[in-house]
């Protein structure tokens, strides 16, 4: 592996003035483009296209793989969660979930968490970096690719930014990612079929919604009052559930669009009955443009204090929301018979590599 950029975190304009500041035709670009993500090159010598001058300088300044597969777990209902190693030895993970709307993936945006929620797999490893734009769209590409060795035809319709790390923690490198991923002329995800999932950063909130980026928002909220969510969440500390939900209504007013909060249940913590009813007052206010996932808790050893929440709790959860008018889901799982919570995988893998010190 190399330290050089990835080729992937350029957009096609970011392409083009690239060519330009270095002596080549901007309309190379096009050709490029084409290379990397129509016919999926893995090398480039393989840009037939594109001439021998311009193939030699790609070479010297980027890298098509700053990044090899460390381990791919593969669970009976068809998804694959890849722990990636970066050039620097840093390990991430990403997640192909087949759905019925189309395949998934689940990308992630830092090497490490700082948020501090108190439940969650991936803030075990403290935060050490952001990943680069390009990073991110390798790990599209890296599923792409094993997509495309199975001969099949399938290609990612969807993509989720919910994997390790806070996304708005890395705001510039995010958005230049779904630049990338949204190009008409590169892999052409559409817009509505992505979603950024933030814990609650007020300014970035307000900064997305400002860049109409048309793609869906999704908060993890967790708790519906001040005390219990700091308790699970460190970042409630610095933006408690009043400036997150200012900066909510700022994104409803500009967009319009819907917005979507996530809520682990964990078992006699925040899923009791008096809890949704506090969760539905919370909510009440914006249910005309807002959805809540109820998702079910996969416990992680190194939070044995935390227990999934019993059939009967998420029920009764659900219930007294949809009585409340509060359009509330139930998380589909996936991969439950590989290690399924966000961070998980890396934990462990991380976890054998100092015991074997």
């Amino acid at each position: 592996m190399t330290s050089k950029p990835s080729i992937y975190g350029l957009t096609l304009e970011a392409m083009s003035g690239w060519l330009t500041e270095n002596g080549e035709k901007k309309s190379r670009a096009a050709h490029i483009w084409k290379a990397l993500y129509s016919e999926r090159v893995s090398d480039f010598s393989q840009m037939t296209a594109v001439n021998a001058d311009c193939l030699q300088l790609l070479q010297e300044r980027f890298s098509l793989n700053t990044m090899k597969e460390f381990v791919k777990q593969e669970a009976s209902d068809g998804t694959v969660k890849f722990l990636l190693q970066l050039h620097d030895g840093s390990l991430i993970e990403t997640v192909l979930m087949r759905k019925k709307y189309g395949l998934s993936v689940c990308v992630t945006t830092q090497v490490g968490c700082n948020i501090g929620c108190s439940f969650c797999a991936s803030g075990l490893i403290k935060k050490s970096r952001d990943l680069t734009a390009g990073e991110i769209v390798e790990q599209i590409m890296t599923v792409q690719h094993y997509l495309d060795a199975a001969g099949n035809g399938e290609k990612v319709t969807n993509i989720v930014v919910m994997g390790i790390g806070e996304p708005f923690d890395n705001f510039e490198h995010l958005i230049n990612f779904l630049d990338v991923v949204k190009d008409r002329k590169g892999l052409a995800i559409a817009a509505k079929r992505i979603t950024v999932s933030t814990s609650g950063i007020p300014a970035k909130i307000r900064a997305f919604a400002d860049l109409g980026t048309q793609t869906h928002l999704a908060i993890s909220l967790h708790a519906p009052n001040n005390e219990l969510r700091t308790q699970i969440m460190m970042i409630n500390r610095a933006f408690p559930l009043e400036k997150l939900m200012d900066a909510v209504r700022y994104y409803l007013d500009t967009t319009g669009r819907r917005i979507m909060f996530e809520y682990i249940l964990l078992s006699e913590v925040n899923d009791g009955l008096e809890t949704a009813a506090q969760l539905a007052d919370l909510l009440d206010e914006f249910k005309e443009l807002a959805s809540i996932n109820l998702i079910p808790y996969n416990p992680v050893d190194e939070h044995s204090q935390y227990q999934r929440s019993t059939p009967e709790a998420i029920n009764g959860f659900y219930d007294v929301l949809k009585k409340r008018g509060i359009n509330a889901t139930v998380r589909m799982e996936h991969g439950t018979d590989i290690d399924a919570a966000c961070g998980q995988l890396r934990s462990k893998q991380m976890k054998k590599d100092k015991a074997a010190v």
